[in-house]
């Protein structure tokens, strides 16, 4: 008997989003400094929405449909982790900070950009080798003893570089797909959900979609410090709902634990989230969509906070109807997060297929 070829559907990515995607994950955005990565952000968007504008602190709000009075926002944020020059020792080695949740376990042996007013300084983490080491008094990495090589002799030969306490550091690597089937890299915590809703802007112009409603696609600075970028733009747009996207934890790679983090996988779908901070008949108009579009969805529980944007949102002027769709990622705050191809196509379907579950001037109240 002849075995049945199921053909798989066509993918919703073109050549030039995934090259934007690539250029976009590959461009440095550590905290603070987003600007180079909105200003490419901004770029790919623009052909697909009505009008934008930036906020003081680099929050890039894409518009379509501007003069409807009631608003919907899709968000993620643009920033990625990374470290300060924090002292520099008079035989020119560097000692850090964190900007943001930077791993100090994965530093040693790294490549880094060190960045600066004359441009991009190399430099390495250094580490000694396990030949000196004593095995059974065997010292982890911490902020007290991980530190960069620049090559320099001298404290005075590194500002020579242009270097100083402030400057932000970056790591090198790049973009690249992983089997053919997961998109791998820095910083896609969260810069793809930058693309995913880049790309609902995309689909929604190509596809001549009209919604009732205003759509604010927001990428938001400063998430990793405390959702600052999101907490300034909520009180600005004054939403009337908000979706948010960001990353949860794959928890099916060695060493995951499932009891404290949960049943979840790349390429099963969209993670929704349960907890205080999520509007509940919002987030039914998220499983209907799914439901309807069949598209496979997972569920976990945020207890008090999501400790994403959506917070921020949630809790904004008199309370903003909201809901958190995440994408599973493997190795988050590390230089080689991974994010299955099928569920990023999925979350961008489902949150196209939510907006359209949403009516104008749509009453999410509980209580009527």
């Amino acid at each position: 008997m002849a075995k049945k070829v199921v053909k798989k559907a066509k993918s919703i990515f073109t050549n030039n989003s995934l090259n934007f995607l690539k250029d976009y994950i590959n461009n440095p955005s550590p905290t603070g400094f987003e600007s180079a990565g909105q200003k490419m952000w901004l770029n790919y968007i623009s052909p697909y929405i009505d009008q934008h504008y930036v906020d003081t602190y680099g929050t890039v709000v894409g518009i379509i449909n501007p003069q409807a009075p009631y608003k919907v926002v899709i968000e993620a944020h643009a920033d990625e982790i990374s470290w300060f020059v924090h002292y520099i020792t008079k035989d020119g080695f560097i000692y850090l900070r964190r900007n943001g949740g930077s791993d100090h376990q994965i530093a040693p042996s790294k490549r880094v950009n060190i960045h600066t007013e004359k441009g991009i300084v190399k430099a390495v983490f250094g580490w000694p080798a396990i030949h000196v080491r004593d095995a059974a008094k065997e010292e982890t990495p911490s902020l007290k003893n991980i530190f960069l090589d620049l090559g320099c002799k001298s404290d005075k030969e590194v500002e020579e570089l242009g270097v100083h306490v402030g400057c932000v550091v970056t790591y090198e690597d790049e973009f690249m797909i992983l089997n053919d089937r997961y998109f791998v890299g820095r910083a896609l915590d969260n810069r793809i959900g930058g693309f995913m809703i880049a790309e609902v802007a995309r689909l929604l112009k190509e596809s001549k979609t009209k919604l009732p409603f205003g759509l604010y696609i927001v990428n938001a600075v400063q998430e990793e410090v405390g959702l600052n970028g999101a907490t300034m733009i909520a009180h600005k747009i004054k939403p009337n709902a908000a979706i948010i996207t960001d990353v949860c934890h794959d928890t099916q790679t060695p060493m995951m634990n499932k009891i404290t983090s949960g049943d979840l996988a790349c390429g099963k779908g969209p993670v929704l989230s349960y907890g205080p901070a999520v509007q509940n008949n919002l987030l039914k108009v998220i499983i209907d969509a799914a439901t309807k579009n069949k598209i496979d969805f997972q569920r976990q529980a945020a207890s008090r906070s999501t400790g994403t944007d959506t917070d921020a949102f949630a809790y904004s002027n008199d309370g903003v109807a909201s809901a958190l769709i995440s994408l599973p990622l493997r190795y988050m705050h590390t230089t080689v997060e991974s994010v299955h191809k099928d569920d990023v196509e999925n979350v961008i379907k489902l949150i196209i297929a939510s907006l359209k579950n949403i009516k104008n001037n749509h009453d999410f109240r509980y209580l009527k």
